[in-house]
């Protein structure tokens, strides 16, 4: 009797231990407590921002309630996995310089951003204000500045993990998609005014199956005829080109129509554990706007509800509607809500979305960092920018990645075979010809060779 009592009251002790853990992890997001912190450590936190020219390289960077500052304290504040920017990189509009930066100018800007030292741009002066001031130990360290410019500001993708071509075409980032002809819904064209820009994120194996694949627009402004025309322009060939390229068009491979310019081509389509999300300023708000805008058109395509969607399976992906915890504002700019992340739903799940305005916090609710800022104001949101952040928490595949499934369907199968032996001999140390795709390297030693199909075969099978 006494060992079924023993035993019995191990069992509570586990189940109260367990419950309380669920608790504690649950407690991590209640803004109503200002508790900020992602669910699960695992869950993927995007957050999309236009800055209004606050972060750029001629910027004053001293602490105080000004842009900069304002930036790097709700940055730390959040935390993100993966931040998007708009207008960044302009000089001119912060009135602090004469011309947009270069690439690299920005890239060297957003490091100070995030990681201080001394400023280049201004005569060796300390950076006084930084994102791990206000949060030690959190930075993102891989950076892609877009190439496009509409000569005035750049579009930015930032990320915790580093950026590697998992789609087989021998890049990581692109600036924007490629010049696509009329075809299908495609109404012709590229991502717009400031390009569509994507960035292929080399995920930590031990933890995820898959990858994740980031992208980020700025579309173009103002609502004169024209320009909602772009909008939509962008926005059809964009849905196009991830449905046909990274989903394959439910073909199984990738641009089953010929007709995306990609060079080098893309070889693979993604994985199934592998999502896209896009985010950005689409300056368009879908509840107001009276018609099938850029945000619609970006998840559903041509037919909503219908089978040509931009999630992988093919149905609509989805758009958030992210809300100021403690008011219900859907807004991001003035009385509009022109700033989106959409994800596709059958790979990644939301956990939670909101809007983020430190005029809704006090001293009890604020994040940690704003509460480490010595001007703790609920003046920083207006600060920074005319637009307020969205942030989504997303739940994402998780386990060790499955070495041998190529393709990602679960299984080392003839399917992942095929891709390997397409790629036999490519490499620096085989033909000289770039790997076709850096999945099928299964060792990492730079070649596809017998070695990796000796793990394959080994591997034969359902993944564990």
């Amino acid at each position: 009797m006494r060992n079924i009592q023993n035993s019995f009251a191990c069992v509570v002790a586990i189940l109260s231990l367990l419950t309380a853990c669920a608790v504690r992890a649950d407690a991590q997001f209640n803004p109503l407590a200002g508790q900020w912190g992602k669910v699960e450590p695992t869950d993927m936190r995007v957050m999309t921002w236009n800055v209004e020219d606050a972060i750029c390289s001629t910027n004053i960077k001293d602490e105080a309630i000004n842009n900069w500052t304002a930036c790097a304290v709700i940055i730390a504040s959040m935390q993100p996995d993966i931040l998007v920017l708009q207008e960044a990189g302009d000089n001119v509009g912060n009135g602090t310089g004469f011309a947009v930066d270069t690439a690299p100018a920005l890239a060297a800007a957003i490091d100070m951003l995030f990681n201080g030292g001394t400023d280049i741009f201004r005569g060796g002066a300390p950076v006084g204000a930084f994102v791990q001031k206000y949060a030690p130990g959190y930075t993102l360290g891989h950076v892609f500045v877009s190439a496009e410019t509409d000569g005035f500001n750049r579009n930015v993708i930032i990320s915790r993990w580093p950026f590697t071509d998992i789609n087989g075409d021998g890049r990581a980032t692109i600036s924007d998609i490629p010049f696509l002809p009329q075809v299908s819904y495609a109404a012709g064209g590229d991502g717009g005014v400031r390009g569509f820009q994507f960035a292929e994120i080399d995920l930590p194996d031990s933890q995820y199956p898959g990858d994740f694949v980031m992208g980020n627009a700025h579309l173009k402004a103002f609502g004169d005829a024209s320009s909602m025309a772009q909008r939509i322009t962008a926005a059809r060939n964009v849905a196009f080109y991830i449905d046909h390229i990274f989903n394959g068009a439910g073909s199984g491979a990738p641009d089953p129509l010929n007709v995306i310019p990609d060079n080098p081509p893309v070889t693979m389509i993604l994985d199934m554990n592998t999502p896209v999300v896009i985010a950005g300023d689409w300056n368009e708000d879908e509840q107001t706007n009276g018609r099938k805008g850029p945000a619609e058109w970006l998840v559903q395509a041509q037919t909503a509800g219908g089978t040509d969607g931009t999630d992988r399976d093919r149905s609509d992906a989805t758009f958030d509607d992210a809300r100021n915890p403690f008011t219900n504002s859907r807004n991001t700019r003035g009385g509009s809500k022109l700033d989106y992340i959409a994800w596709q739903d059958s790979v990644a799940t939301l956990r939670n979305a909101w809007i983020f305005n430190t005029a809704s916090v006090n001293s009890q609710t604020a994040p940690a960092a704003m509460l480490a800022f010595p001007g703790f104001s609920g003046g920083l949101s207006g600060a920074a920018s005319d637009h307020l952040p969205v942030i989504a928490d997303f739940v994402v595949p998780v386990g060790a990645k499955c070495v041998g499934d190529i393709n990602g369907s679960g299984a080392i199968d003839g399917g992942d075979l095929l891709v390997l032996l397409n790629d036999f001999g490519n490499g620096p140390n085989g033909n000289g010809s770039p790997i076709g795709n850096p999945a099928v390297d299964l060792n990492g030693d730079g070649v596809v060779n017998g070695t990796d199909l000796l793990i394959l075969l080994n591997g034969f099978g359902p993944c564990p």
